[in-house]
């Protein structure tokens, strides 16, 4: 019977893996704890459990934790892994893994010394859309893929926001926090090991300078040219809160994938334009617990966690650093 306890509940994803426990279906895992600075928070978590909150990291991972979901403060979670995995523990994490690329070697060092897996919850890999889309391309039906343009806006919902949600390192950056997951897709489209990598954010809120409303990160592949646009800035009005959207350019055709529109479009050059029809998709922490559950590593293991998140880190470097390139490589620390 699987133990798996919350460490960090500062962000409502805590609920990917919560709501997998509710299930009937998960009833061989149990709750060990929640812990997080903010005893109110961990307490309204671990209620519906009947699971205990605990004021320190240290007491609850002494309670033989395997799994632990981290989904606390962006500036707290690298510490909070490396503290997890050396307790012994597999981490499912929400994103971002960590706020800066130092705290990402500690965590590699820490996975390296444990033995234990690192599982970022890209759920976007799950979605029905990405699925069919990446049925088509792995069919080599848009030739080679040279080129992919991503658009990810969110709304800001200033007032349910936490006031470190604003705060430099606590929150990371925009691209730390909302680049990887199409970075992550790009990837499954058009795979690569190493690439050239550069960042740029505007459009600062006048009361958190630190606080960036609009970015791109830019990484050219040996084989592709991808571009990851984000923003705080979906209006209010908006009938979805991102109009999330992946454009693949490939040497015989293209495909368009509209995530919050359930529909991907296709074009090739034998023929013309066609919605694909979508299989079902994954809960986004369905694999990971089965995987844990079953004593096998999840789709996305510690190698595809560290890799995505040091490229949207790198990105938030250069944007920090005025643009400047920097080198990104999956074997490199």
């Amino acid at each position: 019977m699987p133990r798996i306890a919350v460490v960090g509940a500062a962000h409502p994803h805590v609920d990917y893996v919560l709501d997998e426990l509710r299930r009937d279906d998960r009833r061989d895992f149990t709750l060990v704890g929640v812990y997080d600075p903010d005893r109110d928070l961990a307490e309204r978590h671990a209620a519906p459990f009947g699971a205990p909150v605990y004021d320190r990291l240290d007491q609850l991972l002494a309670e033989g934790v395997e799994i632990a979901m981290v989904s606390g403060v962006y500036g707290d979670r690298g510490a909070d892994l490396v503290a997890a995995l050396r307790a012994g523990a597999h981490v499912l994490a929400d994103k971002p893994l960590c706020a800066s690329l130092e705290e990402l070697d500690e965590i590699e060092v820490a996975a390296e010394r444990s033995g234990r897996t690192v599982n970022l919850l890209l759920e976007k890999r799950g979605y029905p859309e990405t699925l069919a889309a990446l049925e088509v391309v792995r069919g080599g039906e848009l030739g080679d893929v040279v080129g992919i343009v991503s658009s990810g806006p969110h709304k800001l919902n200033r007032s349910a926001r936490p006031d470190w949600f604003f705060r430099g390192r606590r929150y990371g950056g925009i691209l730390t926090d909302l680049a990887v997951h199409d970075l992550d897709a790009a990837l499954l489209f058009a795979p690569a090991d190493e690439a050239v990598v550069r960042g740029t954010v505007s459009t600062m809120l006048d009361d958190a300078p630190d606080f960036a409303l609009y970015g791109v990160a830019s990484v050219v592949t040996p084989t592709t040219v991808i571009t990851t646009e984000v923003s705080w800035l979906t209006p209010r009005a908006s009938d979805v809160h991102g109009d999330y959207r992946l454009r693949i350019v490939g040497t015989r055709g293209s495909a368009e994938i509209f995530w919050a529109r359930s529909r991907v479009e296709v074009t090739t050059e034998d023929r013309p334009t066609r919605d694909l029809d979508l299989p079902a998709g994954h809960r986004p922490a369905e694999e990971a617990l089965d995987a844990f559950a079953a004593g096998t590593t999840p789709a996305v293991g510690t190698a595809e966690s560290l890799a995505v998140t040091r490229l949207a880190l790198l990105a938030q470097a250069s944007a920090e650093g005025g643009g400047s390139p920097r080198d990104w490589s999956r074997l490199a620390r």
